[in-house]
């Protein structure tokens, strides 16, 4: 097996939620992947809001969607 270093700020550090200083690489990916995917759920929810479609139902969602195919059939 070898061993990598990787170096990042206390900020970082503390951002991954990181509790130990060594671990296997697959655990380190999958913290980074976590993290990942908890920005692009921000920035969802924040054009969501932007665009005034935060407040839609399931029900009001699944309505655009089958219109939205409904139309493109019909093209």
């Amino acid at each position: 097996m070898r061993n990598i270093n990787v170096q990042m700020s206390e900020v970082e550090y503390n951002t991954f939620g990181l509790s130990k200083d060594n671990f296997f690489f697959s655990e380190f990916a999958d913290l980074i992947e976590q993290q990942i995917a908890q920005q692009a759920l921000r920035q969802c929810v924040s054009l969501a809001e932007n665009y005034g479609i935060s407040s839609m139902t399931m029900d009001e969602i699944n309505a655009e969607v089958n219109a939205i195919r409904q139309c493109n059939n019909f093209s």
